[in-house]
C-alpha cells in the first residue's frame, strides 16, 4: 500500500512549511533515510529524510509552495500503484498519521541537514569514518572542514570534545531548540540516557508560553481597527511615499484667528480652531492647484471638480475620517462649525456613511501633541495628505534680524507616482504662503 509523505511539524510554532526542492523525481526509488525533499520554515532550512522505501509515486507541490503542516505531498510506494490525483484534504486522521510519521522519524534522527554528494553517501575521511563509528556518532551530524564537505579525523574529535559539553540532544531537538533559543541544559530529557528528544524541547515552549500569556493581555485586531491597519498597509505598500516639511509663520493667523473668535463664536456658538484656519488654507490652496485635487483608481487620474477635505479624528480603537464638502466655498464660520459637528459625531460613532466618503485631500493635525513632523500615510484613492504639527515659538531670521515667530511645522506626503517633487513643493508652498497671509482667503 502506498505511503504518504506529509509536511512534517517542526516546531510549536510552525503552522506552514515552503518547500524548497525535491531530491527524488517521480519514478524514482527512495531508500529509508535518503534525502527526500528541502523545506524553509520560519528561520531555518532543513533536510527531510524518508521514511518508507519503495519508488516516489506522486508530487503534488513544487519548489516555493507554502504547504500548511501535516498536509500529503506526496506518495512513496510500488511501481504501478494507484494514488489520487490530487492531495488528500486534511483531516484528523492524516494528522495522527502524519505525527506518528514525525516520531518515527525523530527517533532515526531523520530530519537534520545532511551533507551528501550526488550518490547520498556522507564524504568522509576513513579515520574519521572509523572514530565516528567507534564513538557511535552519526557523520551526518558533522561538518567537514575538507573540500566539498568532506569530514576529516579532526572534524569528528572536535565535534565530540562539543558534544562533552553539551547535553545529549537529537539532531531535530538541537534544531528546533536554537532556533527558538530554548537552552537544552535546562530540559530533562525523555530519551534513552536522558537524551533530549524533539517533544521535550516542545513541551518547554509551551510552557514557556503559558507563562507568558499569564502576564500579558491579548486582543484581536478587529473591527475599526483592522480596517484602518488594512488600508494603512495597502496605502503604505502601494503608493511610493515622499515627504516633503516646510516651517510656517503662524504670527498672521494668529492675529487673524484672535480678531475673529468673538465674531465666528457669535455666529456659529463654536471657537474658531486653527484647524479651522488651516482647512480653509489647504482649500484654497487646491483650488489653485488642481493637480493635487486628484484620486488615482487603477491607471486613471481622476480630477475633481469640488475640493472636499477630510480631517483625520482619532477614535475609539481606530481612526475617521468625517469630510467638509466645498471647502473652497464656506467661509471661516461655515467650516467651523460643521468641523465641530463632525468631529463630534465621529466620536460618537454616530456619522452617516456619505460623510465618510468624498474626500478629494486629508489633514492630519497633531498640533495638541508635543509633535513637530511626522509623515502621514495617504488616505487612498487620494494622492497627497498633510500632516500638521505644533506652533511654537522658535528663533528665526526675519530682513536680516533674529525675532522669535511662533513656527509650525508641516509636511506634505505625497504619491510620487502621480506627481513629482516640483509641483508638490509649490502647493506646499502655497499652503505656507497663504496661512502667512491668511487675510487673503476670507476676501
Amino acid at each position: 500500500m502506498a505511503k504518504e509523505i506529509f509536511m512534517p511539524k517542526l516546531s510549536s510554532t510552525m503552522e506552514v512549511g515552503t518547500l524548497l526542492q525535491w531530491f527524488k523525481e517521480e519514478g524514482e526509488s527512495v531508500d529509508i533515510g535518503e534525502p527526500l525533499f528541502e523545506i524553509m520554515t520560519d528561520k531555518i532550512n532543513i533536510e527531510v529524510e524518508a521514511y518508507d522505501r519503495g519508488i516516489l509515486l506522486k508530487k503534488y507541490f513544487q519548489p516555493d509552495d507554502q504547504i500548511p503542516v501535516n498536509q500529503v505531498i506526496g506518495y512513496i510506494g510500488e511501481p504501478g500503484e494507484k494514488v489520487p490525483d490530487e492531495p488528500p484534504a486534511l483531516s484528523e486522521e492524516s494528522n495522527e498519521q502524519s505525527v506518528e510519521k514525525t516520531e518515527q522519524s525523530e527517533t532515526n534522527e531523520d530530519a537534520v541537514e545532511v551533507k551528501s554528494n550526488e550518490n547520498g553517501k556522507v564524504r568522509a575521511t576513513p579515520a574519521a569514518r572509523r572514530l565516528a563509528k567507534e564513538a557511535q556518532v552519526d557523520l551526518r551530524n558533522i561538518v567537514g572542514s575538507g573540500p566539498k564537505g568532506r569530514i576529516h579525523l579532526k572534524d569528528v574529535k572536535q565535534y565530540l570534545e562539543t558534544e562533552k559539553a553539551q547535553p545529549k540532544a537529537s539532531p531535530l531537538a538541537r534544531k528546533i531548540a536554537e532556533h527558538e533559543n530554548i537552552d537544552l541544559k535546562a530540559l530533562q530529557g525523555s530519551g534513552a540516557g536522558g537524551k533530549v528528544m524533539k517533544q521535550d524541547v516542545i513541551n518547554a515552549i509551551q510552557a514557556s508560553s503559558q507563562k507568558a500569556q499569564q502576564s500579558e493581555v491579548r486582543k484581536k485586531l478587529s473591527g475599526l481597527r483592522k480596517v484602518v491597519a488594512d488600508r494603512m498597509v495597502q496605502s503604505a505598500f502601494t503608493a511610493p511615499h515622499v515627504t516633503l516639511a516646510s516651517d510656517i509663520d503662524m504670527t498672521k493667523a494668529i492675529e487673524m484667528r484672535t480678531a475673529l473668535l468673538p465674531v465666528v463664536e457669535k455666529q456659529t456658538g463654536f471657537r474658531l480652531t486653527y484647524t479651522d484656519i488651516i482647512i480653509k488654507a489647504v482649500g484654497t490652496a487646491l483650488s489653485r492647484f488642481p493637480e493635487v485635487n486628484v484620486h488615482l483608481e487603477h491607471d486613471e487620474i481622476i480630477y475633481k471638480n469640488e475640493v472636499n477635505v477630510g480631517v483625520a479624528v482619532a477614535v475609539k480603537d481606530g481612526l475617521m475620517v468625517p469630510v467638509i464638502k466645498q471647502v473652497e466655498q464656506k467661509g471661516l464660520a461655515a467650516i467651523c462649525a460643521e468641523a465641530k459637528d463632525l468631529s463630534k459625531r465621529a466620536r460618537e460613532q454616530k456619522l452617516r456613511p456619505d460623510e465618510l466618503k468624498g474626500s478629494t485631500f486629508t489633514i492630519s493635525n497633531l498640533g495638541m501633541y508635543p509633535i513637530d513632523v511626522f509623515t502621514p500615510i495617504i488616505n487612498q484613492p487620494e494622492i497627497a495628505i498633510l500632516g500638521v504639527g505644533r506652533t511654537q515659538e522658535k528663533t528665526v531670521v526675519v530682513n536680516g534680524e533674529i525675532v522669535i515667530r511662533p513656527m509650525m511645522t508641516a509636511s506634505l506626503s505625497f504619491d510620487h507616482r502621480v506627481i513629482d517633487g516640483a509641483p508638490a513643493a509649490e502647493f506646499l508652498a502655497e499652503v505656507k504662503r497663504i496661512l502667512e497671509n491668511p487675510y487673503e482667503m476670507i476676501l
